[in-house]
């Protein structure tokens, strides 16, 4: 999944902005989520599911034709990231907002960084420029950072990395962590990023164990998803 951040100040076309690469997408066939950031609270005060949560419900949950959660906590941007491509498996995620993250950028205002990838009116572009823009969408942004620091890429950080894919001198694809993604481990939901020698050994080390137990469950298990869950106290480790 490829992330994208739309910034600017209020009233520069973010959101119109949006709605059009998140469209331009859409047609060329790509699965598209989008996150809007958010200042303060989006459940408004006095309506039912605000009430809910005053009263100490940790998660409530709103049903009709759409569905959607309130989770009493406030999640960062890597935590939300992940969570949205393991349930959704997206092929782009659009940010509206959040200026100060690492990843790729598209202004609408004077903001401008090192992951800034392109400056535009968001008010007057037309479908050619839109094309160009998604075009270069497309080349120069990037998914999830692992914040593993390996520096197996070439680079000295993987800030390092982003910032030179956000200018077109390198792709993702060089970085190492993102060529092993057979394994994972979170903590309480957060990704916990392993260096290529602790995946293979933890990996190799499960299956092996796998192998030697018996079940119909286990069968061809090599081309399954695996999930090793350990519960202890308050602790959840997921592999």
């Amino acid at each position: 999944m490829k992330i994208i951040s739309v910034v600017g100040t209020k009233d520069t076309g973010k959101t119109t902005l949006v709605v059009k690469i998140v469209k331009e997408l859409v047609n060329r066939g790509f699965k598209v989520g989008t996150i809007k950031h958010m200042h303060k609270s989006f459940d408004v005060e006095g309506r039912d599911t605000w009430k809910h949560k005053e009263a100490g419900a940790e998660l409530v949950i709103g049903s009709a034709d759409e569905t959607f959660f309130l989770i009493n906590q406030k999640l960062d941007i890597e935590n939300l990231l992940t969570r949205s491509e393991c349930l959704l498996n997206l092929d782009f995620m659009v940010i509206e907002g959040l200026k100060y993250s690492n990843y790729a950028k598209i202004s609408v205002s004077s903001f401008e960084d090192e992951f800034t990838i392109s400056k535009v009116n968001a008010k007057e572009i037309d479908d050619k420029g839109l094309k160009e823009l998604v075009d270069l969408i497309e080349k120069r942004s990037y998914g999830i950072l692992p914040y593993m620091d390996c520096k197996d890429c070439g680079y000295d950080s993987c800030k390092d990395m982003a910032i030179a894919a956000a200018k077109g001198e390198t792709i993702e694809q060089v970085c190492v962590m993102k060529k092993m993604k057979e394994l994972e481990l979170k903590v309480d939901g957060k990704p916990i990023p392993m260096n290529p020698f602790v995946q293979t050994f933890v990996q190799n080390t499960t299956l092996g164990m796998i192998s030697s137990l018996r079940g119909d469950a286990l069968k061809d298990f090599e081309s399954k998803k695996i999930e090793l869950i350990i519960n202890g106290g308050n602790i959840e480790k997921t592999y």
